[in-house]
């Protein structure tokens, strides 16, 4: 991911060097398991170990292992080989009955595992705004809309709390993804254990607290990052949701919303009046990249037979750029919301515009209960009057007054057109939440 569009604490965790602090970790943790086997000195482990706390891989380690990898084309090799220099003897016993995939795979989870803390993190703030900002608009009143169109009163609250409802369900399917790819996979060349004892893998994965992958090739199932991409993929969709209503919500014509804008911003090289919104635009090209990734990570899934590498040079890219994308979306929109600016009046102006249209099914209702009239003989009244209503702009009330066939008297109209009749049942869904 380029710099603009990564967040510091993920950019560090993707490094090179961080990348080969993982390796060893996996390397050092199966050795450690191999030395209490009595298959590798136990001293060799202890030297290991100690030399890599003392000088611990940094970005000259990560160049070496470069100039290496530039000869030997095998990244493990280099690995392997820029550890030796690096720490003497001792480390000829790295990677015993290893094979390649086994490290990488394994290293790969634990940068997944921690990135997904962080995404997880950026989650809950962008909640706890979403919590806040419900609250607060809890019982502003506004329209909704549907098919773009007027449809009916509701509250501002409203859109936040269904959004942190949404993202409740995006760190559910987070968590279970991250769940899914702890895992230790240790089983040598195609999966069979035959140079590494399975009781490794067993010891290094209750060490972390993780599970073993039960049966593996020589390769972990690419199903278990699918799911991974997914989740964020799907969390990049809640992020586009409410970035697409903050967008329209700022259109000129509407105006009850729109980002902050700082001071000295400019919004057009040419139009000196203008407040675009563009962070939230920036948000919503973002999760098309976390759309993108989720299907190269279905691609990843059939590989040949035990495993080719075709996935490989895939990953390289859409795991360290599927969490910094969702991470830095995340906070952006969290910023977003939190500093909100708001028009309550323009709402309300916004709301009263088409003349009562949006109180039309509260008239329909009144017509068949307390008049007790047909369904389609009162649709008729209320509908031929609502299209004079959009055809003229003369409100749809005083046209219902007017008109010979409505039997409905002027306290009956007070009452259809009344503006908390429709939101008295907002302190109920709110309630759910416990706010």
């Amino acid at each position: 991911m380029i710099d603009r569009y990564s967040t510091p604490e993920l950019r560090a965790l993707w490094s090179e060097a961080s990348k080969y602090r993982a390796w060893l970790k996996v390397e050092l943790s199966a050795m450690d398991a191999q030395a209490t086997l009595g298959e590798v000195p136990r001293e060799a482990h202890t030297e290991l170990v100690a030399a890599s706390e003392r000088d611990p891989l940094d970005e000259a380690f990560a160049a070496r292992v470069a100039e290496i990898e530039a000869v030997t084309r095998h990244d493990i090799v280099a690995f392997t080989t820029a550890l030796s220099e690096r720490y003497g003897d001792a480390a000829r016993f790295i990677h015993h009955g290893l094979t390649s995939t086994d490290v990488v795979d394994t290293a790969q989870n634990l940068l997944l595992d921690e990135s997904l803390a962080l995404v997880t993190e950026d989650v809950r703030a962008l909640r706890e705004v979403c919590r806040t900002q419900a609250a607060t608009y809890k019982h502003t009143p506004t329209v909704g809309r549907t098919h773009g169109i007027h449809a009916e009163p509701m509250t501002f609250g409203l859109k936040f709390l269904n959004w942190m409802s949404t993202l409740d369900r995006d760190l559910e399917r987070l968590h279970a993804a991250r769940e899914r790819i702890r895992v230790v996979m240790l089983s040598g060349s195609v999966g069979t254990y035959a140079h590494v004892s399975p009781q490794v893998e067993e010891m290094v994965a209750a060490a972390w607290g993780w599970r073993v992958a039960l049966v593996t090739n020589q390769t972990l199932a690419r199903d278990r990052h699918a799911e991974v991409l997914s989740a964020l993929a799907i969390f990049g969709t809640t992020l586009e949701k409410i970035a697409v209503e903050i967008r329209h919500l700022q259109r000129s014509e509407v105006r009850e919303a729109m980002e902050p804008f700082g001071a000295g911003q400019k919004g057009s090289s040419s139009m000196p009046h203008k407040k675009n919104p563009i962070l939230t635009e920036n948000v919503t090209g973002l999760t098309r990249l976390l759309r993108g990734y989720l299907v190269t990570g279905l691609e990843n899934v059939p590989l040949w037979h035990e495993r080719d590498i075709s996935h490989s040079s895939a990953e390289r890219v859409i795991l360290p750029d599927a969490v910094q994308a969702a991470s830095y979306a995340a906070r952006r929109l969290t910023g977003v919301l939190k500093n909100l600016v708001v028009f309550p009046e323009r709402m309300l102006k916004n709301l009263n515009d088409l003349g009562g249209l949006v109180f039309s099914q509260r008239v329909l209702h009144l017509l068949i209960d307390d008049r007790g009239m047909a369904r389609e003989a009162a649709y008729a009244i209320v509908q031929r009057n609502a299209l004079q209503s959009w055809e003229t702009g003369e409100g749809l009330r005083d046209l219902l007054k007017r008109d010979p066939e409505n039997p409905l008297t002027d306290d009956d109209l007070d009452r259809a057109f009344d503006l908390q009749w429709y939101l008295r049942e907002v302190d109920h869904t709110f309630r759910r939440f416990g706010l």
